[in-house]
């Protein structure tokens, strides 16, 4: 379970320690000290000790630091990778169709069993072996599969409606991509990913860091 005390800074560099220290287990190493760990992600040695504090208790060998193996497990544990949740996309189109897809999100916990759209030529098909169900089934379907987490790739100007038909539907976690900002209950967490957002902080690095090398 993630403590309320975790900054969302802090949630975000978990699976970059995680992704870093399975690149450097599979070539061979087997302990990391913070020092080294934040060395080659560009992070302040304070800040890796103390976020390495928060997911594991085990101490660090002289000399030697953190058992990689163990990180690992310890950084897996804390993200709840290795209890996987149930989830569907919700609108399939190319985004949706390309999470249905990706090989990787079972490896972070998070099992895409099905997809819902409204668009006949896709219902009743299957992707990767997921099938795709027309939204009207959603209802009963979220119980059925035992769905935890939805993913909207849906439309903005039916996004908020699909967070209303999946609240009273059951499900408890929603990661929306469409680009619009939506609200829900209080009994449901929505996390909105704005990628023009994004874009916007990648040009400004690029054009910041132009800058400094001219």
């Amino acid at each position: 379970m993630i403590s309320s005390s975790v900054s969302k800074r802090q949630l975000e560099r978990f699976p970059i320690y995680l992704g870093y220290l399975k690149q450097i287990a599979r070539q061979g190493e087997h302990y990391i000290s913070s020092s080294t760990l934040a060395k080659a992600l560009g992070l302040t040695e304070e800040k890796v000790r103390k976020d390495l504090q928060v997911v594991s208790r085990r101490q660090g060998k002289p000399h030697r630091g953190r058992e990689i193996s163990l990180l690992i497990k310890d950084l897996e544990n804390f993200l709840g990778y290795l209890d996987a949740e149930n989830a569907i996309i919700v609108g399939v189109g190319h985004l949706g169709e390309a999470f249905l897809n990706y090989q990787g999100f079972s490896k972070r916990g998070l099992n895409i069993v099905a997809g819902f759209d409204v668009d006949d030529k896709k219902v009743g098909y299957d992707i990767n072996d997921k099938p795709i169900y027309h939204i009207d089934r959603l209802n009963d379907l979220v119980s059925q599969l035992n769905i935890s987490i939805a993913i909207l790739t849906c439309p903005a100007q039916v996004a908020q409606k699909m967070v209303d038909l999946l609240t009273r539907a059951g499900v408890k976690g929603i990661w929306n991509f469409a680009p619009i900002h939506l609200h829900a209950s209080d009994d449901v967490v929505i996390e909105n990913v704005d990628l023009s957002a994004s874009l916007a902080i990648l040009s400004y690095k690029l054009e910041t860091k132009f800058k400094e090398v001219k």
